[in-house]
């Protein structure tokens, strides 16, 4: 929640601050930033922040936009989380939730798309950190599984001018996120398996869990489509 917080914070702040910078410099001609919000679908219900700039330089073919976007995501499957990173207890009523947070960067292309003449081919990495939580009530058992993650991006935008310097915005997308680590409880299992304090499994003759059991389990981010609506100021 302190992180979801802040993220709400610098989505307010962001065009204040940003506003008061470019009227300190008052040239003639287009507006060279812009800030946004947008929610929508993440895999999940998601929140995006952005700042975006535009005409960057002479000759430079594309925009640039920096954003900063959390999701709340399903994490996977609570009975075999247990399993595969605490034991093999089956007792108490599992409760869970999950959440990303994503940093990422994009290179914008003015393109038309679908006969809309403000719309943008957009693509970039992308960097994720993933927090499940699972909570078995009455199983005195709580613990989380995390992983941080590199992945890259591309979708579609499309911008409507509503008043003045305010436009709204439809974005539509698909990022892949790599294979990471996945750490939980005293136990990691990573995509080389060189894991460590690895659980075994009681329903197959006390084989050790590998990492696929571990990401099969965990729905960290991997392919995480996108479907946003939000607004767009220039600065």
């Amino acid at each position: 929640m302190k992180r979801k917080g802040i993220l709400v914070v610098i989505a307010v702040l962001l065009p204040g601050i940003c506003s008061f910078t470019y009227g300190q410099d008052k040239n003639a001609g287009p507006s060279k930033y812009s800030a946004g919000v947008s929610a929508g679908y993440n895999r999940g219900f998601g929140m995006h922040g952005n700042f975006t700039l535009h005409n960057f330089t002479t000759g430079f073919p594309f925009e640039m936009r920096f954003g900063l976007g959390y999701s709340h995501l399903n994490p996977g499957n609570a009975l075999d989380a247990r399993r595969i990173f605490v034991n093999n207890n089956t007792n108490g009523t599992p409760e869970k939730k999950g959440r990303s947070f994503d940093l990422r960067f994009d290179l914008m292309v003015h393109q038309t798309v679908f006969n809309i003449d403000n719309s943008f081919l957009v693509f970039g990495p992308r960097f994720s950190t993933f927090m499940g939580d699972f909570k078995y009530v009455g199983g005195n058992e709580d613990f989380e599984v995390t992983s941080k993650q590199w992945g890259a991006g591309a979708g579609i935008e499309h911008q409507f001018r509503m008043y003045k310097n305010l436009n709204f915005t439809i974005s539509y997308g698909l990022d892949f996120y790599f294979p990471s680590t996945l750490t939980g409880h005293d136990t990691s299992y990573s995509p080389d398996n060189d894991n460590v304090n690895v659980r075994t499994d009681n329903l197959n003759g006390d084989l050790p869990f590998s990492y696929r059991d571990a990401d099969r389990a965990i729905a960290q981010p991997r392919f995480m489509p996108r479907v946003m609506l939000g607004v767009m100021v220039d600065l």
